[in-house]
């Protein structure tokens, strides 16, 4: 590689792929009000697709990822992929809800392949671009969060919600190959059994200080974030909206804007504003709830909550991570793996509060939900600057 880093290519092949994978998590969201009917459930059980997904996802952050520091990438990426593809299929065939939470909750643990390309584009570059290379393979990957609402929801009105499902188990097998021939050989950085690699992955949480820190940061606002998006479909595919599948797609469209601030948090890490620009996202998240609570009855105004919302939480998702890999760049994978187990744990935990707050309280519970778990990570911020640093694990 250049000192520049990786070719721009690369740099692109990644983040696409990071988006179309994570996109598999993603799906279901808008698609809540379309399954209750399908499968003949409440909508707080239909919400429980999106929680089984994030646990799934979060276990095989603890159990897989790991292994990005241990096995040639390349082979284990084109494995889970092969893995999500059959995943997928299930999905796209169950013939009970039951069955497609099964499914969802193994596509969820082997969807982590992009948690193993992140680190693969860490450490293919040099240190003074790494926060811009990492944050344009992250606004890849966020897109693809953004953008798998839409497409969700623009292919179940056309075609039906399985559609998506078995289209995205194509794209999984393509891809598969395609990483498979193009991605540059990473030797594993270590040989440690798997039982002991695990072990060091806690090694690293208690050590590591930052880490901690930065997990239960980003664990309150992807709570947040998978509050407004498991909910906002119910919102407007009732009244006074009553919008389609296809509105809902559309709506959901107007989020991905929030994606374009991923390289800039990038640079804002590499010029050293880590922490005064986190407490800015942890801000700019709880009023967008203020904006969001405001605006129930105002498309304009969930819209712009929305996008808020997601620039937010994609600025401290990529601060978190410029500091994590810089504290030990042989344990990228395992560092990575605790970092984003604990955000989905966390998103997982937002899912099923939030549904909770919207069917018992409203969309003004859920609007007050929203809120308090940025404001108590602004408050975790506030005694950083006391909080001793670890040294690196040896």
């Amino acid at each position: 590689m250049s000192e520049s880093g990786p070719p721009g290519w690369l740099v692109l092949l990644l983040a696409v792929s990071c988006g179309v994978t994570v996109a598999n998590l993603y799906y279901a969201q808008p698609l809540l009000a379309e399954l209750t009917r399908s499968f003949g459930i409440s909508g707080l059980a239909a919400g429980g697709l999106i929680t089984v997904t994030q646990v799934g996802y979060a276990a095989g952050m603890v159990f897989l990822v790991p292994l990005g520091d241990r096995v040639e990438n390349r082979r284990l990426v084109s494995t889970l992929l092969a893995l999500t593809c059959a995943a997928l299929l299930v999905s796209a065939t169950a013939p009970v809800f039951p069955v497609l939470l099964a499914a969802s909750l193994v596509g969820g643990a082997t969807s982590v392949v992009v948690q193993i390309l992140v680190p693969f584009a860490a450490d293919l570059a040099p240190d003074h671009t790494r926060g811009r290379i990492v944050g344009r393979v992250v606004s890849g990957l966020l897109t693809g969060i953004l953008l798998s609402r839409t497409v969700s929801s623009l292919v179940a009105d056309l075609a039906g919600w399985r559609v998506i499902y078995f289209t995205s188990a194509v794209l999984m097998a393509v891809l598969a190959v395609v990483l498979r021939s193009a991605l540059p050989p990473r030797a594993p950085s270590t040989g440690l059994p798997y039982g002991r690699l695990l072990r060091t992955t806690g090694h690293l949480v208690r050590v590591h200080a930052p880490l901690r820190r930065r997990a239960l940061y980003q664990a309150a606002m992807f709570g947040t974030f998978s509050a407004f998006w498991t909910t906002i479909s119910f919102v407007l595919t009732g009244p006074p909206f009553h919008y389609s599948q296809l509105g809902v797609g559309l709506f959901a469209l107007v989020g991905a804007g929030g994606a374009l601030v991923a390289p800039w948090a990038g640079r804002w890490a590499d010029r050293g504003l880590t922490r005064p620009m986190t407490a800015v996202a942890f801000v700019v998240a709880a009023l967008s709830f203020g904006v969001a609570g405001v605006g129930r009855h105002s498309v304009i105004l969930l819209a712009v909550a929305a996008i808020l919302i997601d620039m937010a939480v994609q600025t401290t998702l990529v601060l978190g991570q410029h500091t994590i890999y810089a504290l030990d760049p042989t344990a990228r994978a395992r560092l990575n793996s605790a970092y984003i187990a604990t955000l989905f744990l966390g998103g997982a935990v937002g899912s099923q509060l939030g549904s909770v707050a919207y069917h018992e309280g409203g969309w003004t519970a859920l609007a007050v939900f929203g809120a308090a778990l940025p404001v108590l990570a602004l408050l975790a911020w506030c005694t950083e600057r006391r909080v001793k640093e670890t040294a690196p694990a040896e």
